[in-house]
Parts: C-alpha cells; structure tokens; sequence
C-alpha cells in the first residue's frame, strides 16, 4: 500500500479516506511533526491526544496570539486581532475578554435561543417532509446557527443568514466551493472579512442609537481600565462569536446525520432510546471534529515528546486527530453514540475552550431530540458532494419516518 503525500495544509486531503490513515501514522511514527511549507519556512504538527491536551495547557510555552489558523488573516506580520479578539488573545487579557463575552451565553440567552431554533427547526423539517426532500447542508443544518444569531445579535432571519455566508466563505477562503479557484486568495479573504465588518459595524452603529439584549449591545458597556472597549475589539469579538457559532453546529448536523445514515444499528438504538440523545451529540462532535486543529506560537524553546520546539516555531495541535486516539478511545473508528466518556477535542481545554460549547450541543440536541420525538431520520438521496475540512458539506436527503 503507497503511503500517501503529508499536507496538511490542501484541503482536498480530507475530502476522501486518506487523512485517517495519514493521522493514524503520524500518531504511531511520527507525533510531534515538522510540516514544511513551499516558502521554506513549516509547523510543528501534535497529533497524539495527550500531546495535544498538554499544549492546549501550556500558556508559558504556547501563545494564541498569532490567531487559530494557518494563514488565517491578510497580515504580513502580527495578526490584528491578537489581544482584541477571545481565540486570539493570552492571560490576563483572555480572561478579561472572556468574562465580557460570556455574558451573551447566559441560561436566560440560552432559553431564548432554544426556543428561537425549536421554531426554525420544525418549520424547516416540516417544509423537507411536505416537499418530500431537502439539502440538508443548506435547508436545515444552517437553521441552528441562525436561530442563535438571530437571538444573540437581535437580526432577522434573512440577516443571519446573509451573515452565514459569509463567515463560510471566510472560513473555506481556499475552497472552490465557495470562492473562485481563480481568485487570489489572500484578497478574497480580505474581501470578505471586510464585508463582515462592516455588516457588524452597521450593527455597532444602530445599537449605540437603540441598544438591546444582544451581544453587541453588551460589549458596548463592557469596559476595561474604566474606558469602553475600542470599536475594533468589538467587531472583532462579534466576528469570533459568528464564525465558532456557525461551523461547530451546522457542519457537525450534517457529518452526524450522515453517520447515522452510514450506521443503521446506531440510528436504531437513538430511536428506540431518544434518552441517548446527549451521548449521540457527543459523539457527532468527536465523529465529525469540526474544528479540525488550532495553530499555536512558541515564546519560548521548550520540548514535546523528545522534539525541541525553538522560539517563534509554529505549532498545529491537530483535533481531528486526537479525536481518534486509540490510546484515549477505544475503537475509535467506530461511530459509537453509547461511548462513554467521551472527552473530546472538538471544543478545546481548558481556558481556550469554545465558549460556545453549551450552546453547539443546546442546538444539536433540539436537532436530535426533534427527529426522534417525530420519528423522523434521513436517508441520502445522492452522492454525497464533500466540502473542505472547515466548511460545511452534506448531500441533499430525503426524510424518512
């Protein structure tokens, strides 16, 4: 069997079978991994489970500052966002971000988004059933980050949705998916990040004028050092909310879905017992480990499992690999919905975990809960028509009782 190529970095590597086998042999050869790049320079790669937990801890060695993705931002050196925005800032400055922001994922926020995706839901399952078919990826997966952007940052239906696409084509900048293969990519990226902007800073400027009980109006009267937050950390902090918000929870829809569609003795279980339904959420979020890693910034030389790691080194701490550890679950390439514990990477540890982690499986869980209280699952149509590993891709379904 030809081992094939290590890049990390083409997306195209985790739209067929490869990518598994290419983590499962890093994991045994090869864990902490010097990734080189085209221009010369490269990353380090952790793909083993503790490895990855034990970077994810280590804010003397590891900084966040650089931003979470490879490439991620149209800089030629700093990230902007770095201490502005709550994945791209260090302690103290993170926990102080964190406290502001979190006042948006409050229980009462969280009622009231529940309620608003319960509505959206129903309305777009009954509308698949009435019509006898659906695209999944689109019709109802993308319905639960809207009823949480819709709630969270007081907009309609059509602006959270508006707002949807174009976090997926800042997300998938380099899939052909969603962007021209013949744009440059850098400027396309920037293009979209602008349109973000300023979608949020028409926000910024209408909830100064008639403030509500959103985000955005609470990050107006946050505060550090007794001065308001300056209009960029804002926008920056509401980009961060709706771009975590969207993929966790619609593209882990689609990739559990489809599990449940491939294992019909999982799906048999959910229904015959809808109280496994937290546990199924569970592992749909390690089955599809949407967030696939996170890119770190050495600060200083330390090692990791024998490797020396220089200062200014770059450091991947790959999710969608540690989800997979055999070390840490037990056949782990079985989609299991009984799995127990199931500690997962896909929200992060520690300080860095996804603040939104309680609203992903709020949201997933109404999903589920929905199917099964209705006695309805879906069945694949078609083929199914993959996207790059951090956007969102599902096949149009049909729904079966």
């Amino acid at each position: 069997m030809t081992t094939p190529t290590i890049d990390l970095t083409d997306p195209e590597l985790f739209l067929g079978e490869d990518a598994p086998m290419i983590f499962r042999q890093l994991r045994e050869s090869d864990p902490v991994h010097w990734h080189p790049l085209p221009d010369g320079g490269g990353f380090w790669a952790l793909t083993r489970y503790a490895d990855i937990e034990t970077a994810y801890n280590d804010h003397t060695s590891l900084s966040s500052e650089g931003g979470p993705m490879l490439g991620g931002s149209f800089r030629s050196a700093a990230d902007p966002s770095a201490g502005r925005m709550l994945v791209a800032s260090d302690l103290p400055r993170q926990r102080h971000i964190r406290q502001q922001v979190h006042r948006a994922f409050s229980n009462g926020m969280l009622r009231r988004i529940a309620h608003q995706v319960t509505t959206l839901v129903d309305t777009a399952v009954r509308r698949a059933v009435a019509d006898g078919g659906c695209d999944f990826a689109t019709d109802i997966a993308t319905e639960l980050p809207a009823g949480a952007i819709m709630t969270m940052m007081g907009v309609s239906h059509t602006d959270a949705h508006e707002l949807i696409g174009m976090t997926r084509r800042m997300i998938g900048f380099r899939d052909p998916v969603f962007v021209d293969p013949g744009e440059d990519e850098r400027i396309g990226l920037a293009v979209v990040q602008a349109e973000i902007f300023e979608f949020f800073a028409e926000l910024l400027s209408d909830r100064r004028k008639n403030p509500k009980d959103d985000l955005v109006s609470m990050l107006l009267q946050a505060r550090r050092n007794g001065r308001p937050w300056p209009e960029e950390d804002i926008l920056f902090n509401c980009l961060n909310v709706a771009v975590g918000g969207n993929e966790t929870s619609s593209y882990t829809a689609c990739a559990g879905i489809l599990a449940l569609h491939q294992n019909p003795a999982q799906k048999a279980l959910l229904q015959a017992d809808p109280e496994l339904t937290d546990s199924a959420v569970n592992e749909m979020l390690r089955w599809s480990s949407t967030n696939a890693y996170v890119m770190r910034q050495a600060v200083r030389e330390f090692t990791i499992d024998g490797r020396l790691i220089q200062d200014g080194d770059t450091v991947t701490l790959w999710n969608a690999s540690g989800n997979f550890d055999e070390t840490r679950f037990p056949d782990p390439d079985t989609f299991d919905i009984t799995r127990t514990p199931n500690r997962h990477l896909s929200f992060g540890v520690g300080i860095h975990r996804c603040i939104g982690a309680m609203l992903a499986q709020v949201e997933l869980g109404i999903l589920v809960r929905h199917m099964t209280d209705r006695r309805i699952f879906f069945t694949v149509s078609g083929p199914v028509r993959a996207c790059g590993r951090t956007s969102s891709g599902a096949p149009p379904a049909f729904p079966s009782p």
